[in-house]
């Protein structure tokens, strides 16, 4: 077997990638944070650069694997997108990955067949907005219930130039505190006391 096809170097890329891994669970226990700022690199972040750039040069090179080959098209997947996959060595409050973003977003695919019955093309798109902006408010730690009150409410009157503080993130920062409440909510904390 030639040794473009082995599968040592698959091996010793897994191998490497499980490094991140182990280095990320130092900063995690670190409790690195900052705050979406870059912040000086940890011995553990330099660690997982190194662990990087040693995928990017040589370890795994692509040079004399076939184009058709499952490593091949994962490191050419990842050579395109070097820059974003280097965001989490900046910022430790960046994870190496999208994995809890995928399992927040789980419920849209396990909802698929729920929704197949959403009439038109643009009945189904904009479910998937609205599923979207739900998952990122539980991402956000933020009532999906209270945002959408305020936000339906509060756009007609906010100024289109901000209106990227309407999203979840931002609207915590800057409404949750006082958000508009519908009268509904009002009638029902009366009826409580």
């Amino acid at each position: 077997m030639p040794a473009a096809w082995r599968p040592e170097r698959a091996e010793i890329a897994l191998n490497l990638i499980g490094q991140i891994y182990r280095v990320e669970e130092d900063i995690r226990a670190a409790q690195l944070t900052g705050e979406g700022e870059a912040v000086p690199p940890t011995e553990a972040q330099q660690a997982c650069g190194g662990v990087l750039l040693c995928l990017d040069r040589g370890a795994v090179s692509q040079a004399g694997l076939p184009a058709q080959q499952s490593l091949t098209e994962a490191m050419g997947y990842a050579r395109e997108r070097e820059a974003g996959l280097r965001v989490f060595l900046n910022d430790p409050e960046v994870p190496p990955d999208t994995n809890h973003l995928e399992r927040a977003l789980r419920v849209i695919p396990m909802g698929k067949k729920n929704w197949n019955f959403c009439w038109t093309e643009v009945g189904a798109e904009l479910t998937g907005v609205a599923q979207s902006l739900i998952t990122t408010c539980r991402l956000h730690d933020i009532n999906p219930y209270d945002y959408l009150v305020d936000v339906l409410q509060r756009v007609g009157q906010h100024p289109a130039r901000d209106i990227g503080q309407l999203t979840p993130r931002c609207w915590k920062a800057h409404f949750a505190d006082n958000p508009l409440r519908s009268d509904l909510y009002r009638f029902t904390q009366h009826s409580h006391s």
